[in-house]
């Protein structure tokens, strides 16, 4: 299953691209898009559009983990931030490919085993993770990659209490 993990931005929008490879990860591409500083936030959210239709269209992921905004800091930022996340539930809608949505808390619990992991915590998860020598640049990239991390264990998760359920109905 490839899956391509965003970590939603109107300034930088983190992408990281997952392969399981049967007990493994594999990275398969991260980085981030950045729209042109100072321009409109219609022309960002454009080119925020049209980036992840490349990524879609280059690599055919088979589902999309976006991160949800953490509001309790900042209202403004958490909206550009739900701004961008719409931009990449609209990119992958238009595709026919599905897209999941995953809190910081999740993501952070799912993929360092701790709900309160520090960025720093998760993203050397990440790299250890994926078997990579270093963390992932920018960090966009690597926070994106936690969030494809956080899917495939959420939906090894699902599947293994979905047969857990029809061995006990069974």
């Amino acid at each position: 299953m490839r899956i391509l993990g965003i970590d939603p931005g109107t300034q930088a929008m983190g992408y990281g691209l997952i392969d399981e490879d049967g007990d493994n990860l594999v990275m398969i591409d991260c980085g981030a898009l950045t729209p042109p500083k100072r321009s409109p936030i219609g022309e960002r959210l454009h080119h925020l559009y049209r980036g992840l239709g490349e990524l879609m269209a280059r690599y055919q992921p088979d589902e999309v983990a976006i991160e949800e905004p953490f509001v309790a800091r900042n209202v403004r930022s958490a909206l550009a931030v739900g701004r961008a996340q719409a931009v990449a539930i609209l990119a992958a809608a238009s595709r026919g490919i599905p897209a999941y949505r995953y809190s910081p808390t999740q993501v952070k619990q799912r993929v360092a085993d701790y709900g309160a992991s520090s960025k720093e915590q998760v993203q050397e998860m990440v790299k250890i993770h994926l078997g990579l020598p270093q963390i992932p640049q920018p960090r966009d990239a690597a926070d994106a990659l936690a969030v494809a991390i956080c899917h495939l264990g959420e939906t090894h998760m699902s599947r293994r209490l979905t047969s857990d359920d029809e061995v006990v109905e069974g």
